[in-house]
């Protein structure tokens, strides 16, 4: 069965989404949340294990948001024989591309973004200027080869959405 990549910009709705997998008995991970993404120094590759909250002003071109591969290799390897979802969006997406069997690239517009980011009670990112203007410039990000799915629809048809495509898969 497939691993299946469901990524898109922050704020498209992948969190959400991927608990409303785990709640219809899915097997799908929130990698932000369940430790398969960390902050990493760019000059010196050094991860970042407490990271400032807010970030300040330049944070964003110092440190990248990345994904730890040999976390998703055993994710995929205890992954065989059922469906998995993995839910995130690293800047070194090219690192575990590999990995996958679908990717699935949730894509809203700017003004839906912008809403969910300064409005959203389950992390902080988004609502610092300088996290709001590098998300809403990312917004045209599509993942090469992906199936695009509308991640304004209402979350339930969104779910549907990647279970059918992942079926296909």
């Amino acid at each position: 069965m497939p691993l299946v990549w469901v990524t898109g910009n922050a704020g498209a709705g992948k969190s959400a989404v991927c608990a409303l997998l785990k709640s219809r008995g899915e097997h799908a991970v929130d990698a932000d949340e369940e430790g398969f993404h960390h902050w990493v120094d760019r000059t010196s590759g050094q991860v970042v294990t407490d990271p400032p909250d807010p970030v300040p002003s330049g944070w964003l071109h110092r440190y990248g948001w990345r994904i730890d591969r040999a976390k998703v290799e055993a994710l995929a390897a205890g992954a065989r024989g059922e469906i998995a979802f993995f839910c995130g969006c690293p800047e070194n997406a090219v690192d575990v591309a590999d990995l996958f069997d679908l990717v699935v690239c949730l894509v809203v517009d700017d003004d839906t973004l912008r809403h969910r980011l300064l409005t959203r009670t389950t992390n902080s990112f988004g609502k610092h200027p300088e996290e709001l203007a590098a998300a809403l410039g990312d917004n045209a990000y599509r993942h090469p080869g992906a199936t695009i799915i509308d991640g304004t629809r209402p979350l339930p048809e969104v779910a549907d959405a990647i279970l059918t495509a992942a079926r296909r898969a």
